[in-house]
């Protein structure tokens, strides 16, 4: 019999998601967002703790503390810095994560120096039509063609000394959040704080519901995803089973949808683990969840930066459905009500293999196995049946 899953709170899931987004968090510049999350997992009751750099590693209890599950969002976004001020006291940027300069043209940014904000708008270096003509729609996309124009008596480099900009202060893009009543939410940064918003919820949703999970579960929020290095330093526990949760491309060739939830069955790395993703596909069936198989090929995840690490776990990867990725981005509520109605399920899932808590010991036994042993496909050239090769004696 299914176990059914409690469900989670959707106004909860955009209160917070609309609360997140209001706090600047590209990747380097992350301690506000991290003591947001952490007051929302003390308002659970969920214990937590913080590596150095602010890694959240909290934990549900279960019945067995072994094998245990992670699930990880990440709460750094896409940004930039400055790289450096010109003498006509306009400023170059770096981005921070990888992006297009594209969605960065007639941004308004904040600029963080060490004491203080400045308002300001990322430009092209040919910005008016009226003083340029044509010649604006013939510059190069690239970051070293657009400028910031701050909002502040800045016409020299030595203004901008005097303003106290440093190389390297972090540039935060505004989010734009509109929630409409058709249900769809656009706004910059929802990679990944929808994907913490969907898995707050879910973890509200069990709390509040009071079931039991069968193992312990680690719900950890990263803070260096978009630079690459993500969960590699997030897992202490003996995990066998990691999922993480991020964006999931809308668009040509694709086959995510803003109104489902997406299991990834590869991205850049490679194949996510077969048994944990088809784990994860039959709870959405099971439960009656709008769920696609996708491939992403320009594309990393925490699970991708925990497995380079070193952590011999399963990874899966969920994800909900967006238009316009790393851009000003889209989705949908039905989206995120699938993705964390889809972890609930996970969270209180059996583990994927019980045997996972222990190395096999020289035993074949409790070892998964994809090929079913009269699966095989036939040919012309006959080779020996798995049957006659898999328990062999020597």
């Amino acid at each position: 019999m299914t176990r059914k899953i409690p469900q989670p709170d959707l106004a909860y899931l955009q209160k917070v998601l609309l609360e997140m987004l209001a706090i600047p968090s590209p990747t380097g510049f992350t301690d506000t967002i991290v003591r947001y999350v952490a007051e929302r997992l003390e308002e659970l009751g969920i214990p937590f703790e913080l590596t150095r750099r602010g890694t959240i590693r909290a934990t549900l209890k279960g019945q067995k503390n072994s094998p245990d599950r992670a699930v990880s969002a990440h709460l750094d976004t896409i940004g930039a810095s400055v790289r450096a001020m010109k003498d006509n006291g306009r400023l170059t940027l770096a981005p921070v994560g990888c992006w297009s300069s594209r969605f960065a043209e007639g941004s308004r940014v904040s600029l963080f120096t060490d004491n203080g904000v400045l308002r300001g708008s990322v430009l092209p270096l040919m910005a008016s039509g009226h003083a340029f003509n044509t010649a604006v729609d013939e510059l190069p996309i690239s970051w070293d063609h657009v400028e910031l124009r701050l909002d502040a008596y800045c016409t020299t480099r030595a203004d901008c000394e005097s303003l106290g900009i440093g190389v390297g202060d972090f540039v935060a893009f505004d989010p734009l959040p509109e929630f409409t009543e058709s249900g769809h939410i656009s706004a910059r940064h929802l990679d990944d704080k929808a994907g913490v918003a969907a898995l707050l919820a879910a973890l509200k949703a069990i709390v509040d519901s009071g079931e039991t999970l069968m193992i312990d579960c680690h719900p950890l929020f990263t803070i260096t995803e978009e630079t690459g290095s993500g969960a590699a330093a997030a897992l202490p526990w003996d995990v066998s089973e990691f999922v993480g949760i991020d964006i999931a491309p809308v668009a040509p060739g694709q086959h995510s949808s803003e109104h489902a939830v997406s299991v990834a069955m590869q991205d850049s790395a490679g194949p996510y683990d077969y048994h944990l993703s088809r784990h994860l596909l039959r709870l959405a069936g099971e439960h009656e969840l709008p769920v696609r198989r996708d491939l992403f090929r320009y594309y990393f995840s925490d699970a991708h930066s925990a497995v380079t690490a070193g952590h011999d776990i399963r990874t899966a990867l969920l994800a909900f459905g967006c238009d316009a990725t790393h851009g000003y981005e889209r989705t949908h509520i039905d989206s995120l009500a699938a993705l964390s109605r889809l972890l609930g399920a996970y969270i209180l899932s059996p583990p994927v293999f019980a045997s996972d808590a222990q190395p096999a010991q020289g035993s074949l036994d409790s070892f998964s196995h994809q090929l079913e042993h009269d699966a095989q496909m036939e040919s012309d050239t006959r080779v020996p049946s798995v049957d006659s090769l898999i328990g062999q004696k020597s």
